[in-house]
């Protein structure tokens, strides 16, 4: 089960790497080699046998990035429907998490973190955990890099630091879940 869980996750990684290459022509609100890093980091993460807490942090990241590629494609394509935003992000997270639910990697006890080494109602699932910090931690900083910009005048202050901002997050959060959860 797990080898053909890490075997889905690098293929993944691999066909929208490659897809993004491709079929990128102007920089989004999220940028393909953004999304790119963060999709590696999920292939990475799991390959090498990291804990689901860290796997999740760029699961979360994945799926919130590409429910942000396709607004802006619906924005570039003039395409408005009511609560549109809401309904977008909500169907990727569908996407990515009932298929982790339904093959019971996400909901499964024996991958749940104890409270206080203990396991109780406040018992939560290492995976489900990884991709609700990792989602808000891929939100702020891409509305971080929003506002540090606006204060520069509408420049980065230096080159892909739209890339650097959300992938540092992500690497600082990794290490300490990752030193955390052993």
């Amino acid at each position: 089960m797990k080898n053909q869980t890490t075997s889905l996750l690098k293929t993944s990684a691999l066909g929208l790497a490659l897809v993004s290459i491709f079929k990128s022509k102007v920089a989004l609100a999220v940028c393909p080699i953004c999304t790119i890093a963060v999709a590696s980091g999920v292939g990475f993460s799991r390959w090498i046998g990291i804990d689901d807490t860290v796997a999740g942090l760029w699961i979360g990241a994945l799926t919130l990035s590409m429910a942000f590629w396709n607004i802006n494609w619906f924005d570039k394509k003039k395409i408005h429907f009511k609560f549109r935003n809401s309904i977008t992000v909500t169907a990727y997270y569908l996407i990515v998490v009932f298929p982790l639910w339904s093959m019971g990697i996400i909901g499964n006890q024996l991958g749940a973190l104890k409270t206080f080494g203990v396991e109780s109602a406040f018992s939560v699932d290492k995976l489900s955990l990884g991709i609700m910090v990792g989602t808000f931690a891929f939100w702020t900083s891409v509305e971080w890099y929003a506002h540090i910009k606006a204060n520069n005048n509408g420049h980065a202050h230096f080159p892909f630091e739209k890339v650097v901002i959300p992938s540092a997050l992500l690497v600082i959060l990794s290490f300490a879940f990752f030193f955390l959860t052993k």
